[in-house]
């Protein structure tokens, strides 16, 4: 395995792959240096000295200014580097691409996945019935149906980790107070009956919505509630919906059956909206969501599994819990699994506005027309004026954890982050929360905030997500499969649990870009297919948090 990485031959930094000493002398392509300081693994050090206000490239691009002098061979860190960006502007400077997708493409194309078909001609990769509230006021609501309808029609599994409290209720009952040393309840005495058999064979569960948001904030914030939650009715992956709403708050019906019909003007699923203020008592209003819900729910089971190609999937690219090797195994992984689905007529939604600061220039270069070029420019500006406005900033974006592994700057982090999105071109850029509709690569504005993020682009029509993580995390959504995919070998044996691929073999030199981002794409069929479920769906980790985007009032 090598010591270093360059990622672009216009850098003046290079990548330590492993742990290097002070005093160390290492080489690359001929050339060699001795280590002013200690590098950790995943950090970066300067292959030429710099003095105060002279420019550091990573990516090919400006990723920060040196601090105070910096001598070949030392570590880059917040206190020697300071992040700035080049300027940007909406003038397009169109270049050829390199190729996005090597040999092998018609195979490709030969692949299917099986799905579910809906009127509209979207294909699902699951099949779910949605229960959401319109306000927080009816989450206890929508927490109590849950708990009816999971118990009841067997998409609740005993918890092990109930088992867990049971047992030491049972020795505390006992007398007892030596509790078991494990953590884990394995061989734990079952004390919870068997969850009933699933009733619904082709109904892969209900999910259930629960939010802070529909009242008390600005009127731009109830509107994009509505959009949302229209983008979640409107998703393949949805059979059809239970939508509850008190009455009087800002996130009206109207808006929402206004969102949807922008959406779908021919709307043909089975919907349930009932109104409790309309309705009187919360017995009237749980009754009637529960009879109609049971009655979705048989016409949801008719629609089954059927082949379809690859271009009816949209994928989601995210990455969290990002750490100094994430632009140079994980993040291009999927950028190569993005250009290979677009290559074949799919579309994927590259989001995360706050991390492709500093690399403005390159994205208004990638877009396939004026017009997009001219709406990213204004969302990102606007982006970064809000930010002021509340004495905050996008380089603030790095967190304690990428900086402690290795992502110095916002530039840095985001130079890398942006990797996720390939080398095609940009056909579509959207504004939170709209709904993705052109083949290709589409941007949409996002926070960086994992949850935040990874709601909207389900909100945007992605049927899986592509999630990179260097430090770890169990980010998941409630209805669409989460895939998980590490950037280093260490990761994955540390977390297998939340892991679902390891692109630790591109680091250690045993696999290239592209075949790992082909292994992913066929990960992704098992997965669209329900042959596979992912990590975050055997833990239930369904996290779904709108992006609030005014003040409370």
């Amino acid at each position: 395995m090598p010591k270093l990485m360059q990622v672009d031959p216009r850098d003046n930094v290079l990548i330590a792959l492993e742990d290097l000493q002070a005093g160390e002398t290492v080489a690359l392509d001929g050339k060699r240096w001795t280590l002013a300081t200690s590098v950790p693994r995943k950090h970066k050090f300067l292959s030429e000295a710099r003095q105060p206000g002279d420019p550091v490239l990573m990516y090919g691009v400006l990723v920060g200014r040196a601090r105070e002098p910096i001598p070949a061979g030392a570590v880059l860190t917040t206190a020697n580097l300071q992040h700035d960006i080049s300027d940007f502007s909406s003038t397009r400077h169109p270049h050829p691409q390199p190729a996005g997708v090597s040999s092998g493409l018609e195979a490709w194309r030969q692949r299917e996945f099986q799905g579910y078909h809906r009127a509209d001609g979207q294909v699902g990769t699951r099949n779910y019935w949605l229960v959401i509230p319109l306000v927080f006021c009816e989450n206890r609501n929508i927490a109590t149906l849950r708990q009816a309808f999971e118990e009841e029609l067997g998409f609740a599994a005993p918890s092990r980790y109930r088992r867990q409290v049971a047992h030491l209720a049972r020795l505390y009952r006992q007398g007892r107070t030596d509790w078991p040393a494990s953590a884990g309840s394995a061989g734990l005495p079952s004390t919870l009956e068997d969850a009933p058999q699933r009733l619904f064979e082709h109904v892969d569960g209900l999910r259930f919505l629960m939010h802070e948001g529909g009242c008390g904030g600005t009127r731009e914030d109830a509107r994009n509630l509505c959009a949302l939650l229209a983008g979640y009715l409107h998703h393949p992956n949805v059979a059809g919906a239970t939508v509850l709403s008190l009455g009087c708050q800002h996130s009206q019906a109207a808006i929402l059956m206004e969102e949807l019909q922008r959406r779908d003007p021919a709307f043909h699923k089975p919907l349930v909206l009932l109104d409790q203020q309309s309705l009187g008592t919360e017995s009237v209003l749980m009754d009637r969501a529960i009879r109609e819900t049971f009655d979705g729910l048989v016409r949801a089971d008719q629609c089954h599994r059927a082949p379809a190609p690859l271009s009816r999937l949209t994928l989601g690219l995210k990455c969290g819990g990002s750490d100094g090797f994430s632009g140079i195994s994980a993040n291009p992984s999927i950028g190569y699994t993005s250009d290979l689905l677009v290559a074949l007529g799919g579309k994927t939604i590259l989001a995360e506005f706050p991390e492709l600061c500093g690399v403005e220039q390159s994205i208004v270069d990638r877009c396939a027309t004026q017009e997009s070029a001219d709406r990213f420019v204004a969302l990102m500006r606007d982006y970064a004026a809000r930010a002021r406005a509340v004495r905050s900033g996008l380089e603030m974006n790095p967190s304690p954890g990428n900086i402690q592994d290795g992502l110095i700057t916002d530039a840095m982090k985001s130079a890398g982050a942006a990797r996720k999105g390939g080398t095609s071109a940009v056909n579509a850029v959207l504004d939170y929360p709209e709904y993705a509709v052109t083949p290709g690569l589409n941007l949409l504005c996002t926070p960086g905030n994992d949850v935040e993020c990874v709601t909207g682009e389900v909100g945007a029509g992605a049927s899986i997500v592509l999630f990179t993580t260097g430090l770890g995390t169990p980010t998941g959504n409630p209805i669409a499969p989460v895939v998980k995919i590490a950037t280093n070998t260490p990761l994955q044996q540390r977390m297998p649990d939340i892991i679902d691929i390891d692109t630790g073999p591109v680091i250690a030199g045993e696999a290239t870009i592209e075949q790992m981002g082909e292994q992913i794409l066929d990960r992704v069929l098992d997965v669209a297919s329900g042959k596979v479920h992912t990590c975050a769906e055997q833990l239930g980790q369904f996290d779904f948090i709108p992006w609030k985007r005014g003040v409370s009032l």
